[in-house]
Order: structure tokens, then sequence, then C-alpha cells
């Protein structure tokens, strides 16, 4: 069986410069796409992209339906479905004016990789994002254990997410020197920090209490004073692996080194919200939490555009629109006191959402 075609492997790796060069994209995005065209491959038995006609667009679109996850056992679902037709889409449509490539295709045949509309409807829905309280999270973090480096190290970083909402591809990137613990600020500075889009912006520690605080004040002091590490050493650093004495690999403690991706951190997390006795919530989902919970103490705009700012938002639409869903619980609330005529507590967000309302509407633009 054909394992790959030459001509394929050459216009593939010119895409995936464009879309990483040209478009910008990130790394994850150009590996979607990678994903994407290997699965096409794999259907057409590595047939030349040159060789693409649209009814092969729809007897994939067929065979994907049919197809089962790995770990589910179950058929893929509507969103797998849209987002890898998507990519193929667009990389014929790239294709498609392209020298060798023009003359053979035509650039409305990608359009036969596009769902039905109520499938583009299901696969594209916005879904209510389940969300830790506060109390599950500080619960996680008492019950972590902080007898070795490891666990103490482990605890800490789930109580620094907390504390800054912190995404976790900056937290893997993260030196001491970035955190100061007299200011309780952290500089999340794009020229070290992984932060998104490059963004550069100073973090306050958020009011989520003393002993989070305390938890992660401890941890900088241990690493810093009894370790003895420097400002340029990582602030949550990865787990040494050696090989022992039995030719095994073994975990010995910390070595001074970042994480290379953020895949560790998640895996902490896991294993602590399990231990826990909880269902598993990944490092973003803290923002979600602190994003509620800035709707609820924060009173007047100003509060919650630093609030906003603090979370590496330049606008206060984008923690609205992004994060600041009308939680499930908060929808009913108010539902049930319209038909009473009592309306629920009003939220500390009331005012701001107000004062957005008249920019908008000052400006002339329609909400």
């Amino acid at each position: 069986m054909k394992k790959y075609s030459a001509e394929n492997e050459r216009i593939k790796r010119k895409y995936f410069a464009f879309l990483k060069e040209a478009k910008r994209h990130s790394e994850p995005t150009v590996d979607a796409a990678a994903k994407a065209l290997n699965r096409f491959e794999v259907y057409t038995k590595h047939r030349d992209f040159k060789a693409f006609h649209f009814e092969q667009a729809i007897a994939f679109k067929k065979h994907l339906a049919e197809q089962k996850g790995q770990q589910s056992g179950e058929k893929l679902s509507k969103a797998t479905l849209h987002a890898t037709l998507t990519q193929l889409k667009r990389f014929f449509q790239w294709l498609s004016d392209k020298p060798g490539y023009k003359s053979r295709l035509q650039y409305s045949d990608a359009e036969y990789f596009n769902l039905s509309d109520k499938d583009t409807r299901v696969a594209t829905a916005q879904r209510e994002q389940k969300v830790p309280t506060l109390g599950q999270i500080k619960h996680v973090i008492n019950t972590m254990p902080a007898n070795t480096d490891i666990e103490h190290r482990n605890r800490a970083l789930v109580a620094f997410t907390l504390l800054t909402g912190a995404r976790d591809s900056a937290i893997a990137s993260m030196k001491l020197k970035h955190v100061d613990m007299i200011s309780n600020n952290v500089n999340q500075d794009a020229r070290e920090v992984n932060t998104k889009f490059s963004k550069t912006f100073n973090t306050f520690f958020f009011p989520v209490g003393e002993e989070v605080l305390g938890i992660v004040a401890e941890w900088v002091t241990y690493i810093r004073d009894k370790k003895l590490w420097g400002n340029d050493d990582p602030l949550f650093p990865a787990t040494r692996i050696v090989l022992g004495a039995s030719r095994q690999f073994e975990v010995a403690g910390l070595t001074r080194v970042h994480w290379s991706t953020a895949s560790p951190i998640r895996t902490i997390f896991r294993e602590a919200f399990v231990s826990a006795g909880l269902p598993y919530f990944n490092p973003h989902s803290f923002r979600n939490t602190l994003v509620q919970l800035g709707q609820d103490v924060c009173k007047t705009p100003e509060q919650f555009k630093a609030w906003s700012q603090n979370l590496g938002h330049e606008k206060v639409l984008t923690t609205f629109l992004s994060y600041g869903e009308v939680a499930c619980q908060r929808q009913g609330e108010i539902i049930r006191g319209l038909g009473t005529g009592q309306p629920g507590a009003p939220s500390g967000a009331d005012e701001i959402a107000e004062a957005v309302f008249r920019k908008f509407r000052d400006s002339g633009l329609g909400v």
C-alpha cells in the first residue's frame, strides 16, 4: 500500500509554512491542518492532490461521518467533522490557484466539504461551560499533599493558577523573576512568557483568599531561599527523570528547566481533581471562575475594567462575550423572579453591562 506521495508532501510543507508564517497561526492550528490532511490522504490512499475532484469530497464526508473515535468508541462528533472538513476546504481553496494545480482544480470544488446547515449549527452551537466554583477549587488545593518537592510544586501550581488566572502555557514558561511577592504582581512579559497573542501585561493577585496566597508565597520562598534558585530559574520546574538502579526510569525530584509544553500541568490538574473526588476541570476553566467572581465583587465599571485587564483582556467586551455568560443557575433565578415580580438580586456586573450598552448606543453601533 502506498504510504505517501512525494508531490503531496512538498505542497503540504508549503501550505504549513503559509499558515505559520503568513497567517501567523500557532503550532496547534498547523497540527490540526496536518491531521485533517492525513485523514484525507489515508482515505484516498495518498492519491495526488492534482487528481482531486468534488466527488472525493462528498465520499470522504460520508466516510468520516461513519468513523469512530479511538478512545470513546463512538461516532465522531459533529464538531470534529466540522473542524476536519473546514481544514480540508481551506487547503484546497488555497491549492486551487497554485502553479501546477490551478489548471486541474476548481476553487468551488472545495465547497463540497461543507456540512449541512443543520449539522453546522449543531457543530458550532455554544454550550454552557462547566465552571468550578471557588469552593471546589479551594477544596482541591486543601486536599493536595505537600510532603515532597513535587507535591509541594503541584499544590502551589493549582493555587497560583487561581491566584492569577494565568494560562497554562504562560505558567509553564514563567521564571522566578516574573513574580513579585512584595507587590503581589506577576509580570507576563511576552519576550519570555508564552502569553496569548504575545501580549505583555501585569497581573495582580486576585482576592481569592489569604490561604491561597500563602501557599504560593511559601513555594516562592522555598525555591528561592531553601533551594537557592535564581531569577532565571523556572517558577514551576519540570520533574527530573533518571535511570534507576533497576534500569527503569524513575522520578528524582525537580530539575531546573521549564516544561516544554503545558501538557504536564493539565495532568497535574486532572489528578488533583480526581483525588479530591471531583470531576476534572482544566486550568483554563479557572479564568471563568474568576470572571464570575468579578461579576459578584466589582461594583463599578472601573473596577470591572481593572479586573478584565488583570486577565489580559484589552477590552471589557472580551471578558463579557468570551467569559461573561449568565450562569445557568443565575438565569433560572432571574426568570423565576420575573414570574413573581421579584427578580433575583442584581449582580455586581449589572452597572457595568449598562455602561457597555450606553457606550454602544452613544457611538451609534447596534447592540
